[in-house]
């Protein structure tokens, strides 16, 4: 449970941050780098992160982005549901 409490967590963190970027990205304000985007997304934000890009349209053009998170979004997805089905199970 922990996982999926993580997972949702840094998802919401992610959904919120892409949504700011593209809000600052209007403005021409202080954007937040990428690297940060990316590294909210590969500690179990993945599925959030493409939720706020699909919503907010926001990096879709960038290659890293368009292919990178649909991918991770799929294996943190996987992984958390692996992890409660072993743990159910007893395996872990």
């Amino acid at each position: 449970m922990f996982l999926l409490g993580a997972m949702l967590l840094m998802s919401l963190v992610a959904f919120c941050a892409m949504g700011a970027d593209k809000l600052k990205a209007k403005k021409g304000a202080w954007r937040i780098p990428e690297r940060v985007l990316f590294a909210l997304a590969f500690f179990l934000g993945a599925p959030g992160a493409y939720a706020g890009m699909m919503v907010f349209r926001h990096k879709t053009r960038h290659r890293l982005f368009a292919v990178g998170l649909p991918v991770l979004s799929a294996a943190q997805i996987i992984f958390v549901l692996w992890a409660l089905f072993a743990r159910r199970k007893g395996w872990v």
